[in-house]
């Protein structure tokens, strides 16, 4: 497995978005482990979070599926401080309910980064990996995620019951097609 398939840093104005790499694993362990964070995940993620839980999952889960090219994921930090990781964002191929995910240390909640880096993962899933839909499921209860969704442009195509951290919850998935989400990013023309 070569590390061709390992996404390329993104940039927004007051992010960086650097590939999650094994050497974040211990800044991982130190922020994500809040309830705040991890309620509104997937059952999958494992509760409480075991000591070598990040390096576990960057090992086994996220490098792997970087370099398998079904998964990407980037570290979210400032520009302002690029050696502190604040969470991530992640986009997934391998699951078609479930496209992109993410998470922020409560500490920079309300300041819009989330925002920021979902747009710059959203812009990679469309315009460079060229996918036709993307569909971001978010319990009901977890107001902030839909805020987000819905000021980027996605739906409400559908409503279930999903497994959480915090327990069986009714859900809402959402969803852009590659189609709205150029509507709404249109490209300057190329001058000639």
């Amino acid at each position: 497995m070569s590390d061709g398939h390992l996404p390329p840093a993104l940039a927004t104005g007051r992010l960086l978005l650097p590939p999650l790499a094994i050497q974040d694993a211990d800044a991982i362990q130190r922020v994500f482990p809040q309830w705040e964070v991890v309620r509104f995940l997937a059952d999958q993620v494992p509760w409480p979070y075991p000591p070598d839980g990040a390096r576990v999952y960057l090992e086994q889960v996220a490098i792997p599926a970087m370099r398998q090219g079904t998964q990407w994921h980037w570290s979210i930090r400032t520009r302002a401080e690029p050696d502190v990781l604040i969470g991530i964002v992640s986009l997934m191929d391998d699951d078609t309910g479930n496209n992109r995910g993410f998470w922020l240390d409560p500490a920079h909640h309300g300041k819009g980064y989330m925002t920021e880096a979902s747009e710059a993962a959203t812009a990679y899933w469309f315009e460079v990996l060229g996918k036709p839909v993307l569909r971001a499921p978010k319990a009901v209860a977890n107001t902030a995620s839909r805020n987000i969704s819905r000021r980027g442009g996605m739906r409400l195509v559908g409503t279930e019951e999903r497994g959480y951290v915090s327990g069986r919850l009714p859900t809402e998935i959402w969803e852009i097609t590659r189609e709205e989400w150029i509507a709404r990013h249109p490209r300057p023309p190329a001058s000639a």
